[in-house]
């Protein structure tokens, strides 16, 4: 199978603080160990939003991203059109999900498998090389019609998988890293997941493929609510209408809970959680708070409570991920609420950012 591959393609360059143009730009070639990949799909992620707006954690020649030729753009999926030296994981055809994180490879961090957590984070330019790549972070990303991605990068795609469904894989396989990094989920153990957000309606959907039992979803808005328990929420609590705290603890005949996934990012929800979780028990945070809390340290080391903190989607914890959507095990086109066409990108980025019409996940089709 060949595709014809053009010397140009389209793409969204960021320039000044929240500003975005389409523009012509040479298609990149594959090196050694990567792919140039057709992209059929990409989804909008609050951090797009924060990188378009304010540049962090976009890193581009050492610096801010903006007026740097940079384009946006994380959560795609798309065709392997063309391969690079020393490639047979994957040949021409083939329809991949993939990570944005590559790393470096060589330092210590990646050689852990913590390629998220690289410590040559944004070190890919002239003068200081160390070959780090994370697509839509420090490299282009996926608001293009082609990207490059290094094998370690990509997974494969099923033919019962959406395009919708497989840009939400690398969200799902965020979920299953924070899960990992607590420890990993066995069955029969409990979790709340605070935050009905993308990742937080994943968590649930991750946690109950897992076994998990019960799985706790707290929230603002009953609607999200009510999609989590399609999800595989076993209860959920309204903490506008309810004590969060104390309904955790009526549910769980006052023990709280052995694990806190918070995906909300509110100012009081880590001492919430320390609150919700048995002594011993562990928390993950996988959200931002918009700006510096307060945290009731000493109650964390009273009650030998341990506090994690996760990047991405580390460990390869995508390809277990896209597994879960592949077999079936939750339906994760609920989370997909709204399409667009590629030259309709700034209304998607606003309907995804106002939450226009209840948008969750926004995804953009990109033509062949």
């Amino acid at each position: 199978m060949n595709y014809e591959i053009p010397e140009t393609m389209k793409a969204w360059v960021l320039g000044d603080p929240g500003v975005l143009t389409l523009e012509e730009k040479p298609v990149p070639q594959p090196k050694k160990s990567e792919v140039l990949v057709k992209i059929d799909a990409v989804a909008i992620c609050a951090t797009d939003l924060e990188i378009i707006e304010n540049g962090p954690p976009a890193m581009i020649q050492g610096g801010l991203p903006f007026n740097k030729g940079f384009t946006p753009g994380h959560e795609y999926m798309g065709t392997v059109v063309k391969l690079g030296d020393g490639v047979d994981e994957y040949k021409v055809g083939d329809r991949v999900a993939v990570e944005i994180h590559a790393g470096c490879s060589s330092c210590e961090r990646c050689r852990e498998g913590m390629y998220t957590s690289c410590l040559n984070y944004g070190k890919n330019y002239e003068g200081n090389d160390k070959g780090h790549r994370a697509n839509g972070f420090t490299t282009d990303g996926g608001f293009a019609e082609y990207a490059i991605n290094n094998v370690n990068t990509l997974c494969h795609v099923g033919d019962n998988v959406t395009d919708e469904e497989a840009t939400l894989i690398v969200t799902a396989g965020t979920a299953m890293y924070g899960l990992d990094t607590l420890g990993g989920l066995i069955a029969g153990q409990s979790v709340v997941v605070t935050g009905p957000g993308p990742i937080g309606l994943m968590a649930v959907a991750v946690a109950k493929a897992l076994g998990a039992n019960p799985v706790i979803l707290t929230g603002t808005r009953d609607n999200r609510l009510e999609l989590g328990k399609k999800l595989g929420a076993d209860y959920t609590v309204n903490v506008r209408n309810q004590e969060v705290v104390k309904a955790v603890k009526e549910i769980t005949n006052g023990e709280g809970v052995h694990y806190v996934m918070e995906c909300s990012g509110a100012p009081n929800a880590v001492n919430e959680a320390a609150n919700m979780v048995k002594r011993g028990g562990r928390i993950c945070l996988a959200a931002f708070p918009s700006k510096p809390v307060e945290v009731d340290v000493a109650a964390l080391v009273r009650n030998n409570i341990s506090l994690f903190g996760i990047r991405g989607e580390g460990r390869s914890a995508v390809h277990r991920a896209a597994s879960l959507i592949s077999e079936k095990r939750f339906d994760a086109s609920l989370i997909h609420t709204h399409t667009f066409g590629f030259g309709d990108l700034l209304t998607a980025l606003k309907y995804s950012k106002e939450r226009i019409d209840d948008a969750i996940k926004v995804v953009v089709k990109i033509p062949g």
